[in-house]
Protein backbone atom coordinates (compact mmCIF):
# COMPACT_ATOMS: atom_id res chain seq x y z
CA UNK A 1 0.00 0.00 0.00
CA UNK A 2 2.63 2.30 -0.64
CA UNK A 3 3.28 4.68 -3.37
CA UNK A 4 6.38 6.64 -3.92
CA UNK A 5 7.26 5.61 -0.80
CA UNK A 6 4.78 7.35 0.79
CA UNK A 7 2.22 5.48 3.05
CA UNK A 8 -1.42 5.61 1.89
CA UNK A 9 -3.82 6.43 4.75
CA UNK A 10 -7.61 4.64 3.52
CA UNK A 11 -10.61 6.42 3.70
CA UNK A 12 -13.92 5.71 3.32
CA UNK A 13 -16.82 7.95 1.73
CA UNK A 14 -20.22 7.80 3.69
CA UNK A 15 -23.49 8.94 3.10
CA UNK A 16 -24.07 11.84 5.24
CA UNK A 17 -27.84 11.05 6.54
CA UNK A 18 -26.50 7.74 7.57
CA UNK A 19 -23.67 9.36 9.64
CA UNK A 20 -25.89 11.72 11.16
CA UNK A 21 -28.07 8.59 11.74
CA UNK A 22 -25.24 6.59 13.64
CA UNK A 23 -24.70 10.19 15.53
CA UNK A 24 -28.23 10.45 16.59
CA UNK A 25 -27.87 6.60 17.84
CA UNK A 26 -24.69 7.10 19.65
CA UNK A 27 -26.01 10.22 21.35
CA UNK A 28 -29.23 8.10 22.32
CA UNK A 29 -26.75 5.33 24.09
CA UNK A 30 -24.78 7.90 25.35
CA UNK A 31 -27.77 9.65 27.18
CA UNK A 32 -29.12 5.83 28.03
CA UNK A 33 -25.30 5.33 29.86
CA UNK A 34 -25.70 8.47 31.49
CA UNK A 35 -29.16 8.28 33.18
CA UNK A 36 -28.19 4.63 34.56
CA UNK A 37 -24.84 5.81 36.24
CA UNK A 38 -26.55 9.10 37.74
CA UNK A 39 -29.31 6.17 38.63
CA UNK A 40 -26.88 3.92 40.39
CA UNK A 41 -24.84 7.01 42.36
CA UNK A 42 -28.28 8.81 43.52
CA UNK A 43 -28.82 5.40 45.28
CA UNK A 44 -25.52 5.18 46.65
CA UNK A 45 -25.59 8.58 48.03
CA UNK A 46 -29.10 7.44 49.69
CA UNK A 47 -27.82 4.60 51.31
CA UNK A 48 -24.75 6.53 52.65
CA UNK A 49 -26.84 9.43 53.66
CA UNK A 50 -29.59 6.87 55.52
CA UNK A 51 -26.30 5.03 57.36
CA UNK A 52 -25.20 8.96 58.39
CA UNK A 53 -28.36 9.78 59.59
CA UNK A 54 -28.82 6.22 61.78
CA UNK A 55 -25.34 7.12 63.50
CA UNK A 56 -26.62 10.62 64.36
CA UNK A 57 -29.81 9.25 65.81
CA UNK A 58 -27.52 6.93 68.14
CA UNK A 59 -25.20 9.38 68.90
CA UNK A 60 -27.96 11.96 69.64
CA UNK A 61 -29.92 9.48 71.58
CA UNK A 62 -26.61 8.33 73.73
CA UNK A 63 -26.19 11.93 74.85
CA UNK A 64 -29.68 12.53 75.76
CA UNK A 65 -29.28 9.42 77.95
CA UNK A 66 -25.91 10.25 79.25
CA UNK A 67 -27.69 14.02 80.71
CA UNK A 68 -30.69 12.62 81.78
CA UNK A 69 -28.51 10.31 83.95
CA UNK A 70 -26.09 12.90 84.74
CA UNK A 71 -28.72 15.56 85.94
CA UNK A 72 -31.50 12.61 87.19
CA UNK A 73 -28.41 11.68 89.42
CA UNK A 74 -26.81 14.71 90.60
Amino acid sequence: MAQNNRDVVPSVVVDPDQYREVLDKLAKIDEKIEFVSAEIAQRQGKKIGRDIGVLYGVCGGLILVLAYYLLAVA
